[in-house]
């Protein structure tokens, strides 16, 4: 990744999330849904956008959410980072959180099963 695409990756987060606050009125993006990564090619034409979201939510009205904004935030974003090509953008679900979340989980129902069995010595 060229230190371009890294400051391009960079400022799509950081427009996307305040375009997500300010700007779209899409109910089914209203929950606290954060952009955790952006991956945009080589060659400056694709962008993908990971997304993620805490609590029980459908996943693909998420998704349907963002392909409907889709080309709102492609045309909010192009006029914002003057780039000779816009790249198109792609939303995808990560869930780094989530599995994170699991296992901070499962580390503390180990340590309190370690505790109980202390307890009982």
């Amino acid at each position: 990744m060229t230190r371009r695409t890294e400051r391009l990756d960079s400022v799509i987060q950081q427009e996307v999330s305040q375009l997500l606050r300010e700007q779209v009125n899409d109910p089914r993006l209203n929950g606290l849904i954060s952009i955790t990564r952006v991956s945009t090619s080589a060659d400056l034409r694709h962008t993908k956008i990971f997304i993620s979201s805490i609590g029980d939510v459908d996943k693909k009205e998420i998704l349907r959410g963002f392909a409907a904004a889709s080309g709102f935030l492609r045309c909010q974003l192009a006029t914002r980072l003057q780039l000779k090509h816009m790249p198109e953008l792609s939303f995808q679900f990560d869930d780094s959180i989530e599995r994170a979340a699991n296992v901070l989980r499962l580390i503390d129902e180990v340590a309190s099963k370690d505790a109980d069995k202390e307890d009982e010595h």
